[in-house]
């Protein structure tokens, strides 16, 4: 199935419709590519490494993401805290399309993570997970250049808010950064099928869907959902 090629993915593309990020936090290769292969089967576009699975793995996760999927978009959740264009050319060379930061480092980081982006065609998301002012630093991320804002509300987090509170704040949230930052916003904590719409009517352009894809016994049926919702919007 033909639907984008991936190195040509732009921030303009990004905000055109709202799309389905896969997050394979996943402690296999095998595994991601069984779950990656039914979500790309039933419309999936966006195929995220996710973090445990590039610190169990290395960049073998990335690199065979790109070879199984080459006309998916590739997401390398590095969360790079430093040596912010080292991390993104090591991800980059191994398939990724988007690299995450972290919004929390230093400008320096992002800085350099963003160079090296520029140059090589690369896509940099800063994740705002437990930054202590998010609306103030977006500030700063649309100064810098950033091209994606993650939302992000950590699963550490969801437990001790509860999901309706942790729903309620995600939403919030988005709400208050989409006034601020006219590019595109990935919104990942806990969301699962009949929790998209809010989330697009409140600024969202990607949703990050992980463990109500990777732990269903049929992650496609879930995308499908998903992307149905998305569609309804």
């Amino acid at each position: 199935m033909f639907r984008c090629l991936a190195l040509k993915i732009s921030v303009d593309d990004l905000l055109r419709k709202p799309r389905l990020q896969i997050a394979l936090d996943l402690l296999s290769v095998d595994e991601a590519l069984r779950i990656a292969k039914e979500a790309w089967d039933n419309g999936a576009e966006i195929l995220e490494a996710g973090t445990p699975l590039i610190k169990k793995e290395g960049m073998r996760a990335v690199r065979v993401l790109r070879e199984k999927f080459p006309e998916a978009i590739i997401v390398a959740d590095m969360k790079t805290m430093d040596v912010g264009g080292l991390e993104t050319k090591i991800a980059h060379d191994a398939g990724a399309d988007i690299v995450t930061v972290l919004a929390v480092a230093s400008d320096a980081t992002i800085l350099e993570a963003l160079e090296y982006a520029r140059k090589h065609g690369v896509l940099v998301m800063a994740d705002l997970i437990s930054h202590p002012n998010p609306e103030a630093r977006v500030l700063e991320l649309v100064e810098m250049g950033v091209d994606i804002l993650g939302v992000h509300l950590g699963i550490d987090v969801q437990k001790k808010l509860g999901i309706s509170a942790s729903s309620k704040a995600t939403i919030e949230i988005t709400r208050r950064i989409r006034k601020l930052f006219k590019k595109p916003i990935a919104v990942a904590g806990g969301l699962k099928p009949g929790k998209i719409a809010p989330l697009v009517k409140a600024g969202a352009n990607i949703i990050i869907v992980g463990s109500a894809i990777t732990k269903s016994p049929n992650p496609g049926d879930v995308v499908s959902e998903i992307l149905k919702e998305l569609k309804n919007v």
